[in-house]
Parts: structure tokens; C-alpha cells; sequence
């Protein structure tokens, strides 16, 4: 059992066409997101994961899709998926927590300001709709 925890990320088809399913992986469980064209790139969403945990999960210019924990490590609030994406000189994609700005590191979870904090980071995939 999986929620969607933003209205924008529910499934839902356009003129009948199926477009692949993003899909995290945690504890095991591959668990549905939402379809791939209801998120723009750039943007995030949030997602109620089967454990009660909360990903972001973002689709980066590219057309990549990463997932990581949705709770900011400094603040406790569940914003990432709310932050902006960008990417370092050297190409690591982050997103920036909204509230204090901390950049989170969306291969390795590796806070890019305090290396001393990590999140999370969650496989994706996508699936057949």
C-alpha cells in the first residue's frame, strides 16, 4: 500500500496514454509513485513509502530520476521534496532544502555543506503503466 503525498503526483492518464511508472525501492518493496510525465523535470515530489517514511523524489534535466529521504536532517521538517535542483561544477546533481538551504547530494545522499550528514537514498526505477 503506497500514498501519494502531493495531489500533483497521483496517476493519472492522459488521452489514454500509458507512460512509464516511477518506482522506489524501499525495505524491499518496489512502491509506485507516479507516472513518469506528471513530473517535470526539475521538479520533486513527495511520496508516503509502505515503511511510513517519506521520499523526494525528483526528475533532474536530464531525464534521471532520483529518490531521497524527505526529511531535512537540520531542520526535522519534511521539505526536500520541495527544494531546488542544481548541480556543481563537476556535475553532482543536489537539491537545496528550502528552509536553510543545505544541499543534499542526490547519488550519495552526502550533505555538500557539512560532510559530517547524510540522507538516505533511495533506488528507482521505472515500470511499464
Amino acid at each position: 500500500m503506497t500514498t501519494v503525498a502531493t495531489e500533483t503526483a497521483f496517476t493519472v492518464a492522459t488521452e489514454g496514454v500509458a507512460t512509464d511508472r516511477i518506482e522506489v525501492l524501499a525495505e524491499g518493496v518496489w512502491a509506485p509513485v507516479c507516472d513518469l510525465e506528471r513530473l517535470a523535470p526539475g521538479r520533486g515530489v513527495a511520496a508516503l513509502l509502505p515503511d511510513g517514511r517519506q521520499a523526494a523524489v525528483f526528475r533532474d534535466h536530464l531525464d534521471r530520476i532520483h529518490a531521497i529521504a524527505n526529511r531535512d536532517p537540520f531542520t526535522g521538517a519534511y521539505v526536500l521534496s520541495r527544494g531546488l535542483l542544481g548541480s556543481t561544477p563537476d556535475g553532482r546533481v543536489y537539491v537545496a532544502s528550502p528552509l536553510l538551504k543545505q544541499r543534499f547530494d542526490l547519488v550519495t545522499g552526502e550533505c555538500l555543506d557539512d560532510e559530517s550528514v547524510r540522507i538516505v537514498v533511495h533506488p528507482t526505477r521505472l515500470s511499464p503503466a
